[in-house]
């Protein structure tokens, strides 16, 4: 099987060995909801004695703990052999399940880089009143391994949030509502995910274009989501009810115009300007003053692009740190320069500088002139 074979495409058949017949390295990410072994041994009932559409599916049924761990660890092994270097993963799973599937990720050499606490806005009520209301579901996010250079597109889960780190711990409602797959007024899925939850993920954890497996894919929720986003997928669901309703979902679903789908850049895919190149290249010069904010504080550029204030000298950062009696400072942003009759960050310089190569710009003295006269205008 080639990945032409399998891109954009969705399979009905079991996983396992479906997964066996890809080739090694294959995806940039994957998404896995599988079967959570609930071990229900009866049926639930509400207080008025109508019954709970609980998850009693006989695939989510195993004969005991060792034949869901074995399970586990031969479709968890798959996928590891067809993520890529550098790719990631995410499982979901609740209490009966997630800490078993999470100890053999370990085992299996997978670097856990967090687990996320999907925080159910509108959970199922517990109707024994016997236990706390189980409101929510944990997802363990781990990288191929430890040194994994995985994708994780900080800026812009941090604008998804309003400009403020995202956290580990995500309020998010259940599938509900016009998503929510029913067949004569039933769930077609009884754990159906909602597009949300899939979307927070597939944004922080890929790119335009990447390739994502959803290894239980269900109704679709994941394939569906990256169609939208600009990615491929390839799915594999065992059930034929939820391949049909699946095969129909995405058939319906509509690609996001692709001039939407561009995302902000993390500050490390930027190309890297120390201060000390300003200085280099002439765009701030050695003897220049730079102040604080509120110009009480003022301090002057050397030639190696360190700066001195008062008995205190070193990088912009360490100097800033020094001052605010900090132990770190982003200097970038503390220090200002005068232009005209008015105080601009230093930063203005760098994010102007960053379009144009600074290994070019080096080779090239007109560049450097260029550079200067862009600045200064």
């Amino acid at each position: 099987m080639i990945i032409s074979d399998i891109k954009n495409k969705i399979i009905n058949g079991d996983s396992i060995k479906e997964l066996k017949k890809i080739p090694a390295e294959s995806f940039d990410l994957i998404f896995a909801d599988p079967p959570y072994n609930l071990q229900l041994k009866k049926e639930l009932s509400r207080p008025d004695r109508s019954k709970v559409d609980a998850v009693d599916d006989a695939w989510d049924k195993f004969d005991s703990f060792k034949s869901y761990d074995e399970f586990s660890v031969q479709w968890l092994k798959e996928c590891k052999r067809i993520l890529k270097k550098n790719g990631s993963i995410w499982v979901i799973g609740s209490y009966h399940n997630i800490f078993r599937v999470g100890s053999k990720m370990q085992d299996l050499g997978f670097w856990i880089l967090n687990d996320v606490i999907w925080n159910k806005n509108n959970p199922m009520p517990n109707f024994r009143g016997t236990r706390f209301t189980n409101a929510h579901e944990t997802l363990i996010w781990a990288s191929k391994s430890e040194g994994s250079k995985y994708t994780f597109n900080y800026q812009s889960l941090k604008c998804l949030n309003d400009d403020l780190q995202m956290r580990s711990t995500w309020n998010l409602p259940i599938c509900n509502g016009k998503e929510r797959l029913k067949n004569n007024g039933n769930k077609v899925h009884s754990t159906q995910k909602p597009e949300s939850l899939l979307h927070r993920i597939i944004l922080a954890s890929s790119n335009k274009g990447d390739l994502i497996l959803d290894p239980f894919l269900g109704t679709g929720t994941t394939a569906v989501v990256s169609k939208k986003l600009g990615r491929n997928y390839f799915g594999v669901e065992k059930e034929k009810n939820y391949f049909e309703a699946a095969s129909k979902r995405i058939k319906n679903t509509k690609i996001i115009e692709d001039e939407y789908l561009d995302t902000i850049k993390n500050n490390r895919s930027k190309p890297r300007v120390p201060f000390g190149s300003l200085v280099e290249l002439g765009i701030i010069k050695p003897g220049t003053e730079i102040f604080d904010q509120k110009k009480q504080i003022n301090a002057k550029i050397m030639i190696d692009g360190s700066i001195k204030y008062r008995k205190s000298e070193g990088s912009i950062h360490k100097v800033a740190a020094q001052i605010l009696g900090a132990e770190s400072c982003n200097g970038w942003t503390f220090w200002y320069y005068k232009s005209g009759n008015s105080l601009k960050p230093i930063d203005d310089l760098r994010q102007r500088l960053r379009p144009v190569s600074y290994t070019h710009l080096r080779a090239h003295e007109t560049g450097r002139n260029l550079v200067c006269r862009l600045l200064l205008e």
